[in-house]
Parts: C-alpha cells; structure tokens; sequence
C-alpha cells in the first residue's frame, strides 16, 4: 500500500514538473519574440548597449540580455506648438503659432541624438521664428509667410538631421498682431474692398455704357441700311414704272404709226392713179371747150391734179357768172 502512494507522488511530480517547464517555456519564448509592425520599428539593447534595429516582422531576441524599446513610428508626424511671442524689426510684438510636419528616418539617432525630440523640435522652431521675423517689419511678416516657412524649413532640417529627424514642412498658422493694429488693419482692408468695389461698380457702369453706345451704334446702322434699301427698292420700283410707261407709249405710238401706216395703204389702193386722173381732166377740159365758157384756164403742169380741179372750178365759176 506505501508503495503504491510512493508510485503515484512520484508520478504526480513528473506531471507537475513538465507542466512548469512547459509554462516557463512558454514565457521563454513569448518574452524572446517580437513582432514589428507596418511604418514602425524597434531598437534592441543588450546589456544596455545598442544592438540593433528590427524592422517589420517577426524577430527573435534574448531573453533578459536584449531590452527593446517602444514602437517608433516612421510616418509624418504633425506637431501643432503653441503660440510664441515674436518681435518684428518695426518693434511691434505679436503671438505666432507654427505647425511642423516630419518624420523620423534613422530610428537609431533619434532614440540617442537628442533627449525629448519633440521638446528640442519646439525650442529650436521658436528660436528660428524669432530669428527671421526679427529681421523684417510687420508688412513684410504678414505677406511673406511663405518666405518664412521656406527659410524655417532649411534651418529646422538642418539642425534636426543629427537627431534622425527630416523636416518635411513648416506652417505659419496663425499671425495674431497687438488689437490696436489689428483694428487698423481691419480699417485698411474695409477701405480696401470699399474701393475695390467701387472699381468693379465702375468697371460695370463703363462697361454697360459701351455695350448700349454699340447697341446704338448698331441700331443706327441697322436703321439707316433699311432706309438704304428702301430708297433703292423705291427707285427701282420708280425706274420699273418709267420703263413700263415709256414702253406702253412706245407700243402705242408703233400702233398709231402702223395704223396710219394700214390707213394710207388703203387708201392708195383705193384712189385712182395719176395717169387716171390726167385723161379725165383731158376729157372735162374738152367738154368745157365745146360749152359756152370764154374762159379756160390751163395749169402749166396738167399733170397735178390737184391744179386741174382748181382750173375746172374757176370755169364752172364764170360760165355761171356769164349766164
């Protein structure tokens, strides 16, 4: 019987002890791995000195030699510093506030460069910032923002290259000048969109002036073209009229003529011939020779009839007479 519960302690132990070495096994190798995320990166100590730097995966170190330290991350970092108080070269104080984009690119030198990075960032930005907005006048601060971004950018990158740190951008957020200047500033600019407008206003005026002047112009013109044709299409109608009318007068006159013309043509047809009327002149001259008249009459050209009538007549006259 105390053998067989010696048997079984001592199997209970085996059981316990794989058990524990399985648990620590387990710790062994959780506290051994690591496993680096997307834009991070790590930094290994061992022994309190700088190992190495994982990257992105799975890696494996010594337990309780390496000492790892948190995630670095690698993306663009945006630190928004508070406002700063800045004197221009006129004298005049105002509080400026910078924004700063970067990002680390040597995790090595920016866990050992400098203590507190970002403490060290926001310092250096503010000495910059007075460094450079003491050299200009308020007018000038206030229009050549992106002169000072651009000259605060080299400087920042330059000093903070040793730490690991690249300086990507740097903002003027905001320019806040004394109240007093920001009431004539404020004045100013009214003044300024008050006379801007009035420019645009005239501009517009100038502008409707000479579209309705055109409009005008070419109503004018318009006009006086329509009258243009009107006249041409009066004096052709006129022109038209005359020709019509003289061409009727002309056709009537043709018809007049070539009527006289048909009337004449009769008539000769119908008229006895010259010779005709010679032989009866002969014979009425012969009668009034054997009458009783005393008195005959003879024309020198017996041939014109017209002659021999009248001879005829001044008989007939004195033969009436002498009765």
């Amino acid at each position: 019987m105390a053998t067989s519960l010696i048997a079984i302690s001592g199997g209970a132990i085996a059981c316990i002890v794989i058990a524990i070495l399985v648990v620590i096994a387990a710790i062994v190798f959780a506290i051994s791995t690591r496993v680096v995320r997307q834009s991070t990166a790590i930094i290994v100590e061992r022994l309190g000195k700088y190992h190495r730097t994982l990257t992105t995966g799975f890696h494996l170190i010594v337990p309780f030699f390496d000492h790892t330290s948190k995630p670095i991350s690698l993306k663009e970092i945006v630190a928004d510093f508070k406002p700063q108080p800045v004197i221009t070269k006129d004298n005049v104080t105002m509080q400026i506030d910078t924004v700063v984009y970067f990002s680390i690119t040597d995790p090595k030198l920016y866990a050992y460069g400098v203590d507190r990075p970002i403490n060290a960032i926001e310092n250096l930005t503010a000495t910059t910032l007075r460094n450079i907005v003491g050299e200009l006048e308020l007018d000038e601060t206030l229009t050549s923002r992106d002169t000072v971004n651009s000259k605060m950018r080299i400087i920042l990158d330059e000093a903070t290259d040793p730490w690991g740190i690249k300086i990507n951008r740097v903002e003027l957020k905001n320019i806040l000048p004394p109240k007093d200047i920001q009431e004539a500033m404020e004045k100013q600019m009214r003044a300024e969109r008050e006379r801007r407008e009035q420019i645009l206003k005239a501009e517009g005026e100038k502008k409707s002036s000479i579209l309705i002047a055109e409009g005008e112009k070419e109503s004018k013109i318009l006009r006086a073209q329509a009258d243009r044709e009107a006249q041409i299409l009066a004096a052709d109608a006129a022109k038209q009229a005359r020709m019509m009318a003289a061409e009727a007068e002309k056709a009537a006159l043709i018809a007049e003529g070539q009527g006289r013309a048909q009337a004449i043509k009769l008539i000769n047809n119908a008229s006895p011939n010259a010779q005709y009327l010679t032989l009866e002149g002969f014979e009425a001259l012969k009668t009034l020779a054997d009458g009783r008249s005393t008195k005959i009459v003879v024309p020198t050209e017996i041939s014109n009839v017209s002659g021999l009538l009248a001879s005829l007549k001044e008989t007939v006259t004195d033969t009436t007479t002498s009765k």
